[in-house]
Parts: C-alpha cells; structure tokens; sequence
C-alpha cells in the first residue's frame, strides 16, 4: 500500500477527483434537463394597496436581486410569488435576475412571463462565466461551487448603474412579510451592506489552520473596531452605489485568488464575505433570516425555527423543501413552503 505523500497514491487521488467531477457534471446536466420541463402554473395577479404611490423606478420601486436558472427555478417561482403575495405594494416591485448563460435567458424569460405577465423583471446573463468559474476553489458540497452562486459578487456590474440600492434574495426561501420593510433597512455609518448577524457563532470555524496561523491574514479581524460575526449572504440589502465606488468586486476576487493558492477555508462563497464584510454591516432584525433550514452541508437534517418572530424562511443547507415533498420526506416546515410551489403536483396552490 503506497503512502499518502507517494507519487502514484497522488495521480490515483487526482484520477478519482477527475471522475467525481464529471460525475457530478453529469447529475446536473440531466437535473437540469428534467427541470427544464416542469410545467408551472400561473400564479393570481396582486395589486397595489391604496396607500401606494405611483411606481417609480428609482423612488418608490422596491429592486430585487435574485439568482435564476433551470436547476433551482421551482424554488425561484415559489420566492417570487411569496414576495407578491405578502407585498402591500405588489405592482412597484422590480426583479432583476442573473442566469449563468444566455442560453438559458430565453427559457427562463418564457417561464417567469408565463407564470407571471405582470412581472416587472429583466433577466441579466453572466457574460464571462469561464472567469468566474476558473476563481471558484473546491468546498464541502459541489452545489456550492456553481458558478452562479457567485452572482451577488458581481451584482454591482451586472446591475444598471442608475440603480442605486437593491435586495438580495437566495432561491429556497419565501417571505411572510413585505419586502418593503426589508429594503428600508438603513445603511447606517456608511455600511454597504445589511444583514442579520450571528455574533454567538465560533467564527474562526469558517477558515482553516492555515488562515490563523498565517500571522498577515489572522491580521484582517485584528481590528478592535471590527468585530467580525457570522452573516447568511442569502438576504442582504446592498447599497450599490458604495459597493461600486469602493470597489468591493475586486477585494472579493482578491480573497477567491488567494484561495486558488493556499486554502483559506472550505465553505463556498460565504467566506470571502465575510473577510470584506464582517464587523462592517448594517444590523437586520433575525426574523429576516431564519435560515439553515435545510440542515447541514452533508445530511440535511430537519431544524426548528429560532426563536422569536419570522418574516422569511430560509432552506439554506443540503434539504429543500420541493425535493422532500417529492420524496414523500418532508420535514414539518416544509409545509410552509409549499403553499408557494408554482409547479403541477399535489403541493400546489389550488386554482
């Protein structure tokens, strides 16, 4: 038996990742064309309250950001139309999407038209994927090191300029309260982002040994002016005006190339996050974001709310809730997700 450290045991370590990868390339391929076929209804028309001014795109237009693409659109249907459903002020809602390809723009532009004609939404396709696929290092699970769960890195450039401050939104989530309240979260003390904080989590698991070792890089949270806490980069309120104008895209991909050549950490792309970020965001009320409820990275598991009240619902970890309704698994608040499923199946909204 070869050691670890030997010559052979290495090319048969790498010949087994080169397998795993076209493995896992394949899966999504044949995901993505079974997805690609789901027949979503069309979701009620909702209309402005009386209190609501005339829709403005740059004043009284609430801007949404979101992630869209075949694999993960059953669970994008059902965040839009919880965002309609519970806004006061429905029609003054704009989307703005990101797809990873232009090849998909088109089916996707045909299925959110179709589901809803009275969406205000553009869809805005990655230009130059390879780039930001050639950045992306390995994590503990492969649906993290999809390119497109990058997007809100470049939110900034993807965006028209003339937008000013928009709402980012995961894909496995739905709200239960208006968004509007969400998006006049304030940016206070020249923040470029709002999220809710974790301070009780132990921060210094999201970065491997060699990070705190390395005396340069433990330096970055040295700051007794920043004190670093954990945030889910799943819903943000970002202000991209400042995000522009300081040039946060860069010391992000600073952080990703850095990665490329000495591990840092092994979580996606919530890391580089938080080593520009955290201690340096605007707070935002938990019930915003009671995620992790698809349970860990590796089984998923069910979870309980956290305590106190709620506005979203967020399955951030291994388990969505379409796939354990399908599965006839499904974990007890999996039900408050699928009054929000758009697709043709018993879960449905009823006509």
């Amino acid at each position: 038996m070869p050691k670890l450290g030997s010559s052979r045991a290495r090319f048969l370590l790498s010949l087994l990742l080169i397998f795993f990868s076209l493995f896992i390339q394949n899966v999504a391929t044949a995901t993505s064309k079974n997805n690609s076929n789901l027949n979503f209804k069309e979701a009620p028309k909702f209309y402005n309250s009386p209190s609501c001014s005339a829709i403005n795109s740059l004043k009284n237009a609430v801007h949404v950001a979101m992630t869209l693409d075949i694999a993960y659109l059953r669970g994008s249907m059902a965040a839009i139309l919880s965002v309609l459903q519970h806004s006061s002020c429905p029609e003054n809602i704009i989307f703005h999407f990101v797809s990873s390809s232009s090849a998909e723009t088109t089916h996707l532009n045909f299925t959110i038209a179709k589901s809803f004609p009275y969406l205000h939404f553009t869809i805005y396709p990655i230009q130059d994927i390879a780039a930001v696929a050639g950045l992306i290092s390995t994590s503990i699970r492969s649906a993290l090191d999809c390119p497109l769960n990058y997007a809100r890195n470049y939110l900034a450039d993807l965006l028209p300029q003339y937008l000013h401050k928009v709402v980012y939104l995961d894909s496995d989530l739905v709200l239960v309260d208006d968004i509007a309240k969400l998006a006049a979260t304030p940016l206070i003390e020249d923040s470029v982002l709002a999220a809710p904080e974790y301070c009780n989590a132990n921060f210094t698991t999201y970065f491997t040994p060699t990070f705190w070792s390395n005396p340069s890089l433990s330096l970055t949270f040295a700051n007794q002016n920043r004190k670093p806490c954990y945030f889910n980069t799943g819903v943000m309120v970002i202000d991209l005006d400042r995000w522009r104008a300081g040039d946060y895209t860069t010391k992000i991909v600073e952080w990703m190339e850095l990665q490329k050549r000495m591990r840092i950490y092994e979580l996606g792309s919530l890391p580089p996050f938080l080593l520009v970020f955290a201690g340096n965001i605007a707070p935002v009320d938990h019930r915003w974001n009671q995620h992790g409820l698809g349970g860990d990275n590796f089984r998923g598991l069910c979870r309980d709310l956290h305590p106190g009240p709620v506005s979203l619902l967020h399955w951030s970890g291994k388990g969505k809730p379409w796939v354990r309704l399908d599965s006839n698994r499904p974990c007890p608040l999996d039900a408050l997700w699928a009054p929000y499923d758009l697709l043709q199946t018993p879960y449905t909204l009823e006509s």
